[in-house]
């Protein structure tokens, strides 16, 4: 049954069929809190695009998720606008001057925190440089127009949700040891805040205000700046005013790929989500995964994700820093190692592979996710982060600015897990004003040359595996992007050695993946996905919303 065409020019009306995912005419937006997406959604209707939707609701996630992400932090946008313009933002944090290859060696030794908690666990923040850049190319309203109503919300405060009490309770004791992350997460009691308790971010308000009123200079050199480099000086860091002066965003050139007739447009390194989707995709175009059953596709899906993180590892950082070989991604490759696959086993991935050309064919040099897209054909894949929960538990006192522990995301010791168990190479070493290598994969899909799907994810590592599930969901197993998102996940990383799985999966399917070799690590759920995919039928936007976390679809 199709819908009247009038009940299609509503704005306001959310459009569904018996059997059909909601959908919406002209706007729709995901993100992991409804407040995101309601300041989304109230950008579009100022008159506002998709892309200052999306950094509308980034700001707002700054306030209301700020465990995940915020001004503190950095981001990935990847945008097609109205006129078929692309454009891959890079506002990744950067490493300080002062750093260096062995900051984190103390006495001869690896200070497995140091890059994880304090004073030397930030890189410089670029997601402002990169929200103001996205909106100067791309959008319709000012970086002030929306900075007014984030700032509102964090002066009169939200009610704490189950995931941010849980973030706030498994973090308390190291956020505990900063007075100004202390006053505002702790009550006077002493106690943490917990789910259904106010969080007011006054001075957080007053920062947002201050880059709406002075501009960014105020941030970038200004007076955020200074107060952050007094507060490193007396605590044993390194960053310094000029450190913020001197960060960039860099609108770079995106990787494009195909798979099964669909184009791809994806964020290039330092992303390296990007480059592994695309990757992983192309090693899969040899299987027909669509006539697998479920223990056969999870096998096959796995096999190629390993290939993918050994080169990871190996080849991934900078490309202003290293040569990151443009080969992995040529299809040619990944023909060479969907031949190392097997069928029927597990085929052991004892290190990185090499592609053609490796040394002169290179990418130029120059987390949470949400996504947006508007009937006028602008699209947005925004990935933010602030890297583990609460960051690096430093709040600058008098700011309410949470920075990032972004340094941790670089090999501090090459061949030494990070946080995520992740391990890399020499690639992704640590070196002064480098940006660290990041898992955020925020990608649009194409179909003869429109706009289909935008997708990513949060959740370290495996954004790069959810959003290559989405996507597979949708162009392989012919399911809309909510059904997709349902559908239970796994995730292999190379290193460690072992198949993080849902368990939602029935138990004959886990019985036959253990059956081919495969070491499982059963989890209830993990990740949080979010996308938007375009229904050419319906003429309509269908906003997708993972259902393991808090959120928000919605749309006019």
């Amino acid at each position: 049954m199709k819908l009247p065409l009038y009940s299609l020019l509503v704005a306001s009306l959310i459009v569904t069929v018996q059997g059909q995912e909601p959908g919406f005419p002209k706007f729709a937006a995901a993100t992991v809190h409804p407040l995101a997406t309601d300041a989304a959604t109230a950008a579009y209707e100022k008159g506002g695009n998709a892309v200052d939707a999306a950094v509308a609701a980034g700001l707002t996630l700054g306030i209301v998720d700020g465990h995940n992400s915020g001004i503190g932090g950095g981001c990935f946008l990847v945008i097609r606008a109205a006129d078929g313009a692309i454009s891959a933002i890079d506002g990744r944090e950067m490493a300080p001057a002062k750093a260096h290859r062995d900051m984190y060696l103390i006495g001869g030794k690896l200070d497995n925190e140091a890059s994880k908690t304090g004073a030397l666990a930030s890189g410089i923040p670029g997601a402002l440089r990169a929200y103001d850049l996205a909106l100067k190319k791309h959008g319709k309203l000012t970086l002030a127009d929306l900075l007014r109503p984030a700032a509102d919300i964090a002066e009169k405060g939200f009610m704490i949700d189950e995931v941010y009490a849980r973030k706030l309770a498994a973090t308390a004791a190291k956020l505990k040891l900063f007075p100004a992350s202390a006053a505002i997460f702790f009550k006077a009691d002493g106690s943490v805040l917990k789910k259904g308790d106010l969080l007011v971010q006054k001075d957080l308000a007053l920062t947002y205000r201050a880059i709406a009123d002075k501009g960014l200079d105020w941030f970038y050199g200004g007076e955020f700046a200074q107060k952050t480099e007094a507060w490193m000086k007396e605590n044993g860091g390194i960053i310094t005013a000029a450190d913020f002066s001197n960060y960039r965003a860099l609108d770079r050139e995106p990787v494009r790929s195909r798979y099964r007739g669909y184009d791809l447009v994806c964020m290039p390194p330092p992303s390296s989500g990007g480059v592994h989707v695309a990757q992983i995709l192309n090693i899969l175009e040899h299987f027909p995964i669509r006539h697998f059953r479920a223990s056969s596709r999870v096998h096959v899906i796995t096999e190629a994700m390993k290939l993918a993180f050994a080169d990871r590892a190996y080849w991934l950082g900078d490309p202003d820093f290293v040569k990151v070989p443009r080969g992995l991604v040529d299809p040619v490759y990944a023909a060479d190692l969907a031949k190392k696959i097997d069928l029927d086993r597990v085929t052991p991935v004892p290190s990185h592979n090499t592609p053609a050309r490796w040394e002169g064919d290179v990418f130029g040099k120059h987390t949470t996710h949400l996504s947006t897209a508007d009937a006028a054909g602008n699209w947005v894949a925004l990935n933010q982060t602030i890297n583990t929960a609460f960051g690096s538990k430093v709040v600058i006192p008098g700011t309410g600015v949470l920075l990032n522990d972004e340094m941790d995301d670089f090999a501090v010791q090459p061949g030494v897990p990070n946080a995520f168990k992740l391990v890399g190479a020499e690639a992704n070493a640590i070196a002064p004003g480098k940006r660290p290598l990041s898992s955020m994969s925020p990608t649009l899909v194409f179909k003869e040359g429109q706009p289909l799907l935008t997708a990513g994810a949060a959740g370290g590592p495996t954004i790069i595996t959810q959003t290559l599930l989405l996507i597979t969901g949708i162009l392989d197993q012919d399911l809309g992007p909510n059904a997709a998102l349902k559908e239970p996940r796994f995730h292999h990383q190379w290193n460690p050695d072992e198949l993080k799985i849902e368990s939602t999966f029935d138990a004959s399917t886990l019985k036959r993946v253990k059956a081919l070799g495969h070491t499982l690590d059963l989890s209830p759920g993990f990740g949080a996905c979010q996308g938007v995919m375009w229904d050419a039928e319906r003429k309509l936007l269908v906003p997708a919303h993972d259902p393991r976390v808090p959120g928000k679809a919605d749309g006019r």
